[in-house]
């Protein structure tokens, strides 16, 4: 729920990152480390997902599914498909996770040291939001605390939710309930006297979990980009455009214009004459972007207007939105589906705009700006 408005209608996985679903980009990587027969499990708005997906046969590998007809928590769902594991040890990755890690030796690491479960761990600068775990340097976990508060941080080593598992730790989850890793297992394997091991990952890991992290995940992908790919025409008319960047098919750029990458663009996308577009940016297809706009590190997704001379900066734009001219869309703002931003308004930093609404002419938004018509709440995950 952190990442409303953006997921009324989709899960977190299926929010774009870099103009397609985060879970393919999941599904690329897995199948990239040889990770062939992947289960998945379904829970809410899951349909697109699995339209998304498929049997997988697109990227490699091989799908099942398991539909959850009710919430059981991470572990109660792996357990809800256990007819899919063999008698060998499995890996488990969060559906929304955003990862460029060697999973392969973290499974290796998990199969020498012969204990129920691995964690995956990672330092995180702030881990008041991810569970914490005091490790020795023998790799063994001696305590476990999920999401602490300031005095509670014994240690910044922060869990992934990236686990391998022994088939054996199903015996200990109960059918056809909510039941967690964090929050249940674990607690139990440790109070039973059972070791954990953590492994220590390298690379980059985020669970878009907020806007903050979902934005973080787009920059360090962008920033692993390391050359140019046009797909179909390319119209550049006098305008100045610096790579690395990826534009696909049918894309115009007017006269006066800068394109600075490195930067992401959908088909069937217009921008205008004197437009700058700065590094770290995603353009979905079908966007208009009029004279003399400033888009800076900005996520706009798909059927999006931009007027003219306007200023977005760190903003997440969702779906067929209308930003009228003369607007400033500040750093950390995200604008729900089907909005309308009427000329001359100011939606200030760390705003948050409902689907559907309209925002009057020349207003300045600050906060929530919720329509009634959907759920207000914003905590949980």
């Amino acid at each position: 729920m952190r990442l409303r408005p953006l997921t009324f209608e989709r899960p977190k996985p299926m929010i774009p990152l870099l103009n397609k679903p985060s879970i393919v980009h999941l599904v690329e990587h897995l199948a990239r480390q040889g990770i062939e027969e992947i289960v998945v499990t379904l829970g809410y708005k899951g349909v697109g997902i699995k339209s998304t997906l498929g049997d997988g046969r697109a990227y490699g590998v091989h799908i099942e599914y398991v539909h959850d007809k009710k919430k059981l928590g991470t572990a109660g769902s792996v357990k809800n498909a256990e007819e899919h594991f063999q008698d060998k040890p499995f890996l488990v990755v969060g559906g929304d996770h955003v990862i460029d890690l060697n999973l392969r030796e973290m499974y290796r690491f998990h199969r020498l040291g012969k204990t129920p479960v691995t964690i995956g761990l990672i330092p995180i600068e702030d881990p008041r939001e991810y569970g914490i775990v005091d490790i020795d340097v023998n790799n063994k976990i001696h305590r476990f605390h999920e999401k602490p508060k300031r005095g509670e941080i014994f240690s910044n080593i922060a869990s992934t939710g990236i686990y391998v598992c022994d088939p054996s730790i199903l015996d200990m989850i109960p059918e056809d309930e909510a039941y967690d890793f964090a929050k249940n297992l674990f607690p139990r394997i440790l109070e039973e006297n059972k070791r954990i091991n953590g492994f220590l990952v390298r690379g980059k890991w985020t669970d878009i979990g907020n806007p903050t992290a979902y934005r973080e995940a787009v920059r360090w992908m962008l920033a692993n980009m390391k050359s140019t790919t046009i797909i179909g025409s390319f119209n550049v008319r006098g305008a100045r455009v610096i790579g690395p960047f990826e534009v696909q098919q049918n894309v115009s750029i007017n006269e006066n214009s800068a394109l600075v990458g490195p930067t992401v663009i959908g088909r069937d996308t217009s921008i205008g004459g004197g437009v700058l577009v700065g590094p770290y940016t995603t353009i979905g297809s079908g966007c208009v972007i009029e004279e003399g706009s400033r888009i800076f590190s900005a996520d706009i997704f798909n059927n999006v207007h931009i007027g003219k001379n306007v200023s977005v900066s760190g903003a997440i734009i969702d779906n067929d939105t209308h930003v009228g001219d003369d607007c400033i869309l500040e750093t950390d703002t995200v604008i729900g589906p089907r909005c309308r931003i009427e000329k001359g308004s100011t939606i200030c930093s760390g705003a948050r705009i409902w689907p559907e609404l309209t925002i009057k002419r020349g207003e300045r938004v600050r906060g929530k700006c919720v329509n009634d018509a959907y759920e207000t709440a914003t905590g949980g995950s």
